[in-house]
């Protein structure tokens, strides 16, 4: 959404925990190209921090990985991002204090 980025989650497992999100264009690699010596680097990494750590905070621990991305030669951008466990609220302080 602040990135103005269109994606598309799809391909979820049987047990609803495992999906990919395909991003139609990604900003971040407008004016990038890789060397062929740094063929092996995911440049935009930080999409899947960022992804991670906004499901953090919504108490979800998660695994997210590139799967295909333009930069290395494939036809779209896709993460995967796998639901780890559910982890409970913990608050701070006691209701009644």
């Amino acid at each position: 959404m602040f990135l103005g980025v269109t994606a598309s989650v799809s391909n979820w497992d049987a047990d609803g925990t495992c999906c990919s999100i395909v991003l139609e264009d990604n900003p971040l690699v407008d004016f990038v190209e890789l060397p062929d010596t740094c063929q092996g680097l995911y440049y935009c990494n930080v999409l899947s921090g960022v992804i991670r750590g906004a499901l953090e905070m919504v108490s979800m621990k998660t695994e997210v990985t590139w799967v295909r991305d333009m930069l290395r030669g494939d036809d779209a951008f896709e993460l995967q991002v796998k639901l780890l466990k559910q982890v409970p609220e913990e608050y701070p302080y006691k209701d009644d204090e």
